[in-house]
């Protein structure tokens, strides 16, 4: 009987030795892999071809309708590309259809490209994000904020804010900055009665000079108290400048753009790639669409990426193409990394795809530090899950990444106003319908 206890517990002993060594040699796989973009069908990536090809119909009827005079859209999931269409022409004289390489103006989607300048900066320690911006840009020290304002002729009275604006407030727009063109009518007012420009391109005006002028401006509220869409980035632009010692767009070039190979993305396109930019559209009294030839109904001129500029506007001055934006979405959906090279950590992304305005409204959503974050309310609404982030561009551009389905997804058009503005709600829809697992 002894034996055979001794057998028994052998036989245990070994059995439990086989299963460890069996869990030594095949340890459990990280499920998180950073992917590089490549095109691959869209079943490898579970996604549907067959459902695919509603969106075509959808953007196809958008183009044949008059809805449009021509848009992209693209499409990835766990770094292929499952998608990459575009519809219509841009100019139709010629018969010249829009190519899949076509350039558009990015306009705001040039905030998280800064955003993300910035906090590379951050992970140097050349700063932290509680620190007030006058730290590093004197001229913001003591603001003021509006108490006081005549509508009748645009006087004002100021007091002084509760305290100074920091890195996170500009980041979160919280910051008290409005916009100079399209902000609200009070600020514009204030802002135009004391000489600036129009700022999505110039050949004589330098960001730090602007911004050291917006400096002495007052705030629409005190920071921190709410959300205000404004010149916030674009001051974090000048801090980049200012703290890297090098021009925006030669940081942008050198620290971004090249190591992901975003090479068609820039402040003012060189003179071989200006054919490829998209011509602006819009409407007529007629409600028909032609070409914006001159300035929009906030005086902005369009044709600055064809300037030989100096202003770099880190909150609206790019133009790119779907592929070098996806390029630098799956950057980010990779946690940091592209192509071997790590632009930012692990945690670094986590922080800037959270919700960062506590108790401060913003819709359904929250904002994290330079995209729009998704809540869990917000994925009710199109099918963008909790975590996706997202932002668009003014002459309509749109995109977003959503971690939890490994998916990239633009649409691209450079039209203002929209004649069809649920077109791009209807994508977003779309792409989860495709997906098939």
């Amino acid at each position: 009987m002894k034996t055979h206890l001794h057998f028994k517990h052998a036989i245990l002993i070994f059995l439990l030795l086989l299963s460890f060594s069996c869990q030594q040699k095949s340890p459990q796989k990280d499920p998180f892999v950073a992917e590089d973009l490549s095109v691959g069908k869209p079943e490898n990536a579970q996604v549907s071809s067959e459902r695919l090809s509603r969106i075509d119909k959808v953007l196809q009827e958008a183009v044949d309708s008059n809805w449009v005079k021509n848009v992209t859209a693209f499409i990835a999931r766990h770094g292929k590309i499952v998608y990459n269409q575009s519809f219509g022409y841009v100019d139709e004289e010629n018969n010249k259809p829009l190519s899949n390489d076509a350039i558009f103006r990015i306009a705001s989607q040039t905030k998280a490209i800064t955003s993300v300048a910035v906090m590379m900066l951050f992970e140097e320690g050349k700063f932290l994000l509680d620190d007030p911006i006058s730290r590093y840009i004197p001229a913001f020290a003591h603001p003021q904020v509006v108490d006081t304002y005549n509508e009748e002729d645009t006087t004002y009275t100021t007091i002084p804010a509760d305290r100074e604006i920091t890195i996170r407030d500009l980041l979160t727009h919280t910051s008290g900055l409005d916009y100079l063109a399209i902000g609200s009518p009070r600020m514009r007012a204030i802002y135009y009665k004391n000489g600036f420009p129009a700022f999505f391109g110039s050949d004589n005006v330098k960001l730090g000079d602007l911004i050291n002028h917006l400096a002495e401006m007052p705030l629409a509220h005190q920071p921190g108290e709410k959300f205000t869409y404004g010149m916030s980035v674009d001051v974090l632009g000048y801090l980049v400048e200012v703290i890297s010692g090098m021009p925006l767009n030669e940081f942008f070039r050198t620290r971004i753009f090249e190591p992901l190979g975003m090479n068609d993305t820039y402040f003012y396109l060189p003179d071989d790639k200006k054919d490829r930019l998209v011509p602006v559209f819009t409407l007529d009294s007629k409600d028909q669409l032609i070409y914006l030839t001159g300035p929009d109904e906030y005086n902005i001129w369009n044709n600055y990426p064809l300037l030989n500029g100096t202003f770099f506007s880190g909150g609206a001055g790019l133009s790119s193409t779907t592929k070098d934006y996806g390029t630098f979405l799956q950057m980010m959906l990779n946690k940091g990394v592209y192509h071997g090279k790590r632009l930012l950590a692990r945690r670094t992304v986590e922080l800037m795809t959270t919700n960062q305005l506590g108790d401060v409204p913003f819709g359904k959503n929250g904002f994290g530090l330079g995209f729009e974050v998704f809540s869990k309310e917000g994925e009710l609404v199109l099918g963008q899950t909790e975590g996706s982030f997202a932002w668009g561009g003014y002459w309509g551009t749109t995109y977003w990444a959503d971690p939890k389905e490994g998916l990239v997804a633009l649409i691209f058009m450079n039209q203002r106003p929209l004649k069809k503005g649920d077109l791009q709600d209807k994508f977003k829809a779309m792409v989860y319908q495709a997906l098939d697992d």
